[in-house]
């Protein structure tokens, strides 16, 4: 039997294994700024190995990496660049600010669709490789309308908190539905204009503005809860803010992962805070030069 060649999305994955005890190992040391060494001795290869598999996942070094994702560095980016969404606003969602990033159209269901917990929906759903890990991607005919991680293991788990979001909906295994969708969203080369990725929000009118605005945050930035509060007309409502964010059903499209804390810490992620960190130096790879 000829083997088949593993797919850029499958070799993501099994990269994301290593970068995940990597990651983890980095978390806890991250003000100890570790050698490459150190961070490869944890998550069991070699420092070449290391090396070639993080050029390889995300563009960066292992070292680069690191610089990418500490503390300092998310202070600076929310001390310089306190009005970002302001700013993703003036440039207008296919302007100049989102040239490294997804290219979306969205829709709401009407609030009769989601009170009725999905009554009538049909969703089709699929579990696939990507660089975070497996996704658990969701779809109804009018597009995406769930994106979720999970590690191996957990598929159960993951599909049932996704299900818990719509209970009344019908849910059909169809991965060869949902394979296109997971393709394009984690190809850097499928994010174009002209082929605007299609989502569904499902939730209350307060959960959609705050998904919308999450929206405006380019790839490379990141802002606040309370400057999203601000910007949804609720300046005094951070923590419902923060609430609506944890129920985004649309991991890294919608991109909650771009929100940080005032003083610049990574809080809460419903996906787990290494894949969080994994994912905004995976980003950061997309959108600043390699380094050594």
């Amino acid at each position: 039997m000829i083997a088949t060649p593993a797919t850029p999305l499958a070799i993501a994955a099994r990269d994301y294994d290593v970068v995940r005890r990597a990651v983890e190992y980095i978390s806890r040391h991250v003000r100890q700024q570790p050698e490459v060494e150190e961070i490869a001795a944890a998550a069991g290869v070699s420092a070449r190995a290391l090396t070639d598999l993080f050029r390889r996942w995300c563009g960066l070094t292992p070292k680069a990496f690191l610089q990418a994702v500490t503390l300092d560095r998310a202070r600076r980016i929310v001390a310089e660049c306190p009005n970002v969404l302001d700013a993703a606003f003036e440039l207008g969602l296919s302007g100049p600010g989102r040239l490294h990033d997804l290219f979306v159209v969205h829709e709401a269901m009407s609030p009769g669709e989601w009170k009725t917990g999905g009554a009538g929906l049909v969703v089709r759903f699929g579990f696939h490789p990507s660089p975070f890990g497996l996704a658990l991607a969701m779809s109804t005919p009018r597009g995406l309308c769930g994106l979720a991680f999970a590690d191996v293991g957990e598929e159960a788990a993951a599909l049932a908190d996704m299900r818990a979001r719509w209970p009344n909906a019908t849910y059909v295994e169809d991965p060869a539905a949902t394979a296109p969708l997971v393709a394009r969203i984690f190809d850097p080369a499928s994010w174009r204009g002209d082929q605007p990725l299609r989502i569904v929000f499902i939730g209350t009118d307060f959960e959609i503005r705050v998904w919308e605005t999450l929206l405006r945050i380019p790839m490379g930035l990141a802002t606040t809860y309370s400057n999203i509060a601000e910007h949804v007309g609720r300046p005094k409502a951070a923590r419902a803010v923060g609430a609506a964010i944890g129920k985004n059903p649309i991991s890294f499209v919608v991109p909650c992962h771009r929100v940080i804390g005032k003083s610049g810490d990574l809080t809460g992620y419903h996906w787990g805070l290494t894949r969080k960190r994994a994912i905004l130096g995976w980003e950061a790879g997309k959108v600043e030069p390699a380094g050594e």
